[in-house]
Formats: structure tokens, C-alpha cells, sequence
């Protein structure tokens, strides 16, 4: 075919039904041969914003990357540049409630210390410890003086420092246990130092003078929890269930021996040894308040470096192995700080319960499960409530005292019924 052009390589052609005859492009367009423009296939000049060209110009391809125009579906999805999280607030309710704690605290103290059988009104109170501070003030009479340093203040400690021990804790065992329905004396703490106590007063034993009833609690609390610790372990592992049973067990036979003890003592003994079941602060002295301070100070000191584990703890035993905690020793450390905390409590106020129940439980209801602010919480909510209850104790039935035992005991009751119905409700059923 002479016709004086080129012709293209790949002309296409078009049939008309007797022979195939070439089909030239339209004179003044490029003839640069481009791909073909199905769904399948798109060459890199379909990616560019569909502009019409100028006449006569050619088609530049864009470069790779280029931004396409968003009505284009075809084009290449461009990063969408997320907005930096905003960085998580901490709550502030701990913050809060360990205020309010505070605060409630000094003004029960201060309330305590004045409200009694002889009134002392509160600025001679704060007048009378700035005195012996040395921070100005004024000293009160002889009798106010006696009353508030020897009689009051005393008491007011006593109770902080018992109240502190009972509600740390508490926490401390329901976080070993994972059961909120745990206390101190489900392990035979407090029923192993009334032993001790109920012991020393039914035999008459007075080797260490005022201190042989304080000193034998301790001791036989610390060993009931040993015994019920080393009864329960079996191949080197301690089960919870099986330690609580172990405790229910040995709380069974401590109770029998405070029987005996009873029925072969005296009707003074028997007077005594009562009155020291109940629980009650009217003997505290100084004396006795540096007898808990050591092991109060110490175990209230321990508790909050095992926060951080027991809330790994409470994900349960085998994810805490997986992370690195050793169950075991944590839970025999654990039992040694709650025996530390609770024998000496027990010791020098008597049988005190409910406290280590109610506390951690309102606690977890106001602020979550975290241990962090439950266990140093606990120990200030702790003695709010017996600075409040010896308070209530004092001044209810005036001229007489109620066993502050008793007192906490028909607090604490209620709450644990409704705390049962409501785990109940909350689970549809016991099973």
C-alpha cells in the first residue's frame, strides 16, 4: 500500500462484513498508543485528576503518588491522619475520698476526745495539744488534763490504730481469698488470740504483769494462723478452699477450748473473760497503745507494696503465674501481715468483728477493685468506723458503756444480709 505515511503498527480495523479494512486515526490527534481504559486495566494517565487537555497537547502521566481527586474511585487512598488520642485523665474520686477520709477522721478524733462523762469543749482540746506541742495554746485544769491525756486520748489512739489494723486487713484477705466475702477471721486469727487471752485468765497467769493477756493473744493468734496455714498446704501448693475449710475447722475447735476454759474458771474469770469476748476499748492505756504500735506501723506499712500484685492476683492464680507472680509466697507473705495486723488488735481491744467486712466492701463500692487506694483506704476507713463506733459505745447508754464488740457486731450484721442477698440477685442464684 503506497499512500506516503507511515502506517501504525497496530492499526486497528473494522469489519464491515466483507473484508477487514484499517481504520486511521483523526488528523491532528496524538498517536501515541495508549492502554486500554477497561475496569481491569488503568494506566498511570487515568490516576491523575480527568481533565480535559488542550487541543493538541499531549498526555502527561502523573507521577506515582499523586492525590487524586476524591470523586475518583480508582485513584490511590491517601493516609487519613488520625487526631493524637487525648491523653487518659486520671480520676480524681481517690483523691477525693482520701480527703474526705482525713477530714472525717481528725473531726471524730477531736469529737472523741472531748464528747464524754466529763464534757470538754473542742477549742480547749486543740488549745490543750498545742500546749503540749509547743505550739502555744493553754493547758486545762488538773481534771480536764487527767482526763483528755490519760483517759481520752488513749482511747481515741487505740481505736485508730485497732481500727486501722481490722480494715487493712480485711482487704488484704478478701484480695489473697478473691472472695469479697472474706475476713480476717475466717482463717482462725481472731479466735486463736481469744484462746490466748481466755487462757491466760482462766489459769491465772501473770508472768509478764499488766501485759501476760495481751502477750498470750498475740502468740496464739500468730499460732493459729501457722497451724491452719502448714494443715491446709499439700504438695507444696495451699488451695484457697481448702484453707478456708481449715479455718472454719480450727475457729470449731478454738471455740470448744474457750468453753472449757469457762467452765472451770470462776465467776470472776468468767466476768472477765466476757467482757473481753465482747471487745472493748475502756482499758486502753498508753501502755497498751505502744504495745499495737510496733505491729500496727509495721503491717500498715507493708500492705500497699503488694498492691500492685494482688490486683494481678484477683485476674486469678494460673494469669498471675503467666506474669510473673509467685502465688504461693505471695499468699504466705500476705497471711503473715494479715496474722501481724490482727492478732495484735485483737490483743489489746479484744474480739472486735465485722469490720474487716464492711470496709473493704464500701470502699469497692465507692472507688472500684483497684488495691492501690483499697488497701491504704481500708486502714483509713477502718478507723473512722471504730473511732465512731467507741464514740457511739460511750455515749448511747451513758452512765453505762456498751461492748463495742456488740456494737459493731449489730452493724455489721445487716450489711452482710444485704450483701448476701444482693451477691444473690446480682449472680441468679447460688448455684
Amino acid at each position: 500500500m503506497d499512500s506516503g505515511e507511515p502506517a501504525t503498527a497496530a492499526a486497528p480495523h473494522a469489519s464491515d462484513g466483507a473484508g477487514s479494512v484499517p481504520v486511521q486515526p483523526p488528523r491532528g490527534a496524538d498517536r501515541t498508543a495508549t492502554a486500554p481504559s477497561g475496569p481491569s486495566s488503568r494506566s498511570a494517565s487515568e490516576e491523575t485528576p480527568r481533565r480535559a487537555p488542550a487541543p493538541g497537547a499531549p498526555r502527561v502521566a502523573a507521577a506515582p503518588g499523586t492525590p487524586t481527586d476524591p470523586g475518583t474511585a480508582a485513584g490511590p487512598r491517601t493516609a487519613r491522619v488520625r487526631p493524637a488520642p487525648e491523653p487518659r485523665k486520671r480520676s480524681r474520686r481517690p483523691a477525693l475520698l482520701t480527703t474526705a477520709l482525713v477530714t472525717t477522721l481528725a473531726l471524730l478524733a477531736l469529737l472523741s476526745a472531748g464528747v464524754g462523762a466529763y464534757d470538754i469543749p473542742l477549742t480547749d482540746v486543740l488549745a490543750s495539744v498545742q500546749h503540749h506541742l509547743g505550739l502555744g495554746g493553754a493547758p486545762l485544769d488538773r481534771v480536764g488534763e487527767s482526763v483528755l491525756w490519760n483517759v481520752r486520748l488513749p482511747r481515741v489512739v487505740l481505736a485508730l490504730l485497732v481500727g486501722a489494723s481490722l480494715g487493712c486487713a480485711g482487704a488484704l484477705m478478701q484480695g489473697v481469698f478473691g472472695n469479697p466475702l472474706a475476713e480476717p477471721g475466717v482463717i482462725g486469727i481472731s479466735a486463736g488470740a481469744a484462746v490466748g487471752a481466755v487462757a491466760a485468765i482462766g489459769l491465772g497467769l501473770s508472768f509478764f504483769g499488766n501485759w501476760t493477756i495481751t502477750v498470750c493473744a498475740f502468740i496464739a493468734g500468730l499460732i493459729t494462723v501457722s497451724s491452719v496455714y502448714l494443715l491446709s498446704r499439700n504438695g507444696g501448693k495451699t488451695e484457697v478452699v481448702t484453707l478456708i475449710l481449715t479455718g472454719i475447722a480450727v475457729n470449731a475447735f478454738a471455740g470448744a477450748l474457750i468453753g472449757l476454759f469457762v467452765f472451770f474458771a470462776d465467776s470472776g474469770q468468767v466476768n472477765q473473760i466476757t467482757f473481753w469476748q465482747l471487745g472493748s476499748l475502756a482499758q486502753a492505756t498508753w501502755p497498751k497503745v505502744l504495745a499495737v504500735l510496733p505491729c500496727a506501723v509495721a503491717g500498715l506499712l507493708v500492705a500497699p507494696f503488694y498492691s500492685r500484685r494482688l490486683d494481678l492476683l484477683s485476674l486469678g492464680e494460673r494469669p498471675a503465674r503467666h506474669l510473673g507472680i509467685d502465688v504461693e509466697r505471695l499468699r504466705l507473705s500476705l497471711i503473715l501481715v494479715v496474722a501481724l495486723l490482727t492478732a495484735a488488735a485483737v490483743a489489746v481491744a479484744g474480739v472486735i468483728t465485722f469490720i474487716g467486712l464492711l470496709v473493704p466492701h464500701l470502699l469497692r463500692m465507692a472507688n472500684g477493685p483497684g488495691h492501690r487506694f483499697l488497701v491504704p483506704g481500708s486502714a483509713l476507713a477502718g478507723a473512722v468506723v471504730l473511732v465512731a463506733g467507741d464514740l457511739a459505745a460511750r455515749t448511747l447508754a451513758q452512765p453505762a458503756e456498751l461492748p463495742l464488740g456488740v456494737l459493731t457486731a449489730l452493724l455489721g450484721s445487716p450489711f452482710f444480709f444485704w450483701l448476701l442477698r444482693r451477691t444473690r440477685r446480682k449472680q441468679g442464684g447460688w448455684a
